[in-house]
């Protein structure tokens, strides 16, 4: 129990120009969202950045296209045949596992 707490997070005010401040610090900003040109979480970890940030939508909306277009990389977690998409505590889960070091 208390493992949340582990986790370092932030929320960004102004939104999403606030990214320039996670670029600043050193941070390579990763959105996860279903696009076409995604590279997939697997091929994220394989050359894993020094410093992450993981961007989260909502459910059902997700991210604003204007946060995935000002996000260094975009990235999709693969999935089984005949599912389209979990929701984000399911897949904050999976990228906080994949990306853990």
């Amino acid at each position: 129990m208390g493992t949340v707490f582990q986790v370092p997070w932030t929320r960004l005010e102004p939104w999403p120009d606030g990214l320039g401040d996670l670029r600043a610090a050193g941070f390579t900003v990763a959105a996860l969202a279903l696009a076409d040109d995604a590279v997939t979480l697997d091929e994220l970890v394989a050359s894993p950045p020094e410093r992450l940030a993981l961007l989260l939508g909502t459910e059902g909306d997700g991210l604003s296209r204007r946060a995935v277009a000002a996000s260094d990389v975009v990235v999709r977690i693969p999935m089984a045949g005949g599912v389209d998409s979990l929701n984000v505590a399911a897949a904050s889960a999976v990228a906080f596992w994949a990306t853990r070091a």
